[in-house]
């Protein structure tokens, strides 16, 4: 990273990572964010869980990133509008938090709600096209031996219809959900219009399990060590005598 962008990332994070994540409850943290993004809703609910499989048929559960923040959204490989810029919208976000120390911490995951197309390569080179990087990304898909709207009905127990209409096509609102270590629903991020740099600030909270009072830190702040880090000057090569 230059230091151009090292410079941009901190201008950029510093007013919303000096007070979000400092917070000592979920609560706390999520009426901070809400004053600041009026796409972001917080949430305090058991995720449901689900048995799919990703491009190379191996099965998938929601409860196998336990112990990882999850960034999760629906899509459909053959939607023309909304999907593709949804699916740009989170490799950036990917990019974001994959330059941080929290990178091995988080995963995202991509469920299709039109399984019968997106099977195998589709999934694959999908993510490809969208710039998705594969080393902590997943784009799930149903079962050969499971009902054709199994997916629909997953999104739908996340709060999020998909319609289908005459033309194959499907409505459906854009939203992006994130996912604590425990599997709890903690925040949805409406349309495409939030700022990247609040979701990277929620997710940072949640690798430190901001929400939990009471419990030790693994490090107060992971991504802000890192940005200070790049800036500090080692001890043999200080100012000059």
């Amino acid at each position: 990273m230059t230091i151009h962008r090292t410079v941009a990332w901190m201008t950029a994070l510093l007013p919303i990572l000096a007070g979000p994540v400092s917070a000592h409850s979920l609560e706390e943290l999520g009426t901070q964010l809400s004053a600041t993004e009026k796409y972001f809703q917080p949430v305090g609910l058991t995720t449901p869980d689900f048995a799919l499989e990703d491009a190379a048929g191996r099965d998938v559960r929601m409860s196998d990133f336990r112990d990882k923040v999850v960034v999760l959204y629906f899509i459909y490989t053959t939607c023309g509008d909304v999907c593709p810029l949804h699916s740009v919208l989170i490799a950036q976000l990917q990019t974001m938090i994959n330059q941080t120390p929290v990178k091995d911490r988080v995963a995202f995951v991509s469920i299709t709600t039109d399984p019968q197309n997106d099977k195998g390569s589709v999934l694959t080179e999908y993510g490809e096209s969208q710039g998705l990087d594969p080393v902590n990304w997943t784009f799930l898909t149903s079962g050969a031996d499971q009902p054709e709207d199994t997916t629909r009905k997953i999104a739908k127990a996340y709060g999020l219809e998909f319609t289908e209409t005459p033309d194959g096509a499907q409505m459906h609102g854009i939203v992006t959900h994130v996912i604590d270590r425990k599997g709890q629903l903690r925040g949805r991020f409406h349309s495409l219009r939030f700022d990247p740099v609040t979701l990277v600030t929620f997710v940072n909270a949640l690798v430190n399990d901001v929400h939990r009072p009471g419990e030790q830190h693994e490090e107060a702040n992971p991504i802000w060590s890192w940005l200070v880090s790049l800036f500090a000057v080692p001890e043999d090569q200080g100012e000059p005598q």
